[in-house]
């Protein structure tokens, strides 16, 4: 049952009461000095401390996400940059590939037509230098003809025909 309606709990020698009477009093000292003041001082100081990291890791976590977004987004642009420069070297690659075969064949073709003039020229050379070997070769042979002729007297019509026709063929 309850302990507080038995018999000889308030008696005066039960040593129970005197400690429920020194706790009470005992708390009204302390009710009395202001420690449940200075308690609640302390925990609202330790709560304004931690609601104040508490706001600065907000804050911290703010700039952070903050600073990530624009991270992220220096990235995009730095992607979309490269991609525009890897684009742009790759026309530029192309467009000279296509000067390079240009002026590759320009070239071929420069050098074909000079190899093709010396080799005209060699050969109009070559002619003229057959044709002047010919033409001293007839030129000593009509000389022997004409110094067998003059030494032996004697006509040859044929001889003198074709005589007077290497002129006219040679030159």
């Amino acid at each position: 049952m309850n302990l507080i309606f038995e018999p000889g709990i308030w008696d005066l020698s039960n040593p129970e009461i005197w400690v429920g009477v020194g706790l009470l009093i005992f708390f009204g000292i302390l009710i009395a000095v202001g420690v449940p003041k200075m308690v609640a001082a302390q925990l609202d100081a330790k709560g304004a401390k931690i609601q104040a990291d508490l706001d600065e890791a907000a804050r911290l976590r703010a700039e952070a996400e903050a600073l990530l977004a624009q991270i992220r987004k220096e990235k995009a642009e730095a992607e979309a940059q490269a991609a525009d420069m890897m684009a742009q070297a790759e026309a530029d690659a192309r467009r000279l590939e296509v000067e390079s075969k240009a002026k590759l064949e320009e070239t071929l073709e420069r050098r074909q037509k000079m190899a093709e003039a010396r080799i005209a020229q060699a050969e109009a050379q070559a002619s003229a230098e057959v044709k002047a070997a010919a033409a001293d070769l007839a030129a000593k042979a009509a000389e022997q003809i004409l110094a067998a002729r003059l030494a032996g007297g004697a006509k040859d019509p044929l001889l003198d025909a074709a005589i007077g026709q290497i002129g006219d063929r040679l030159n």
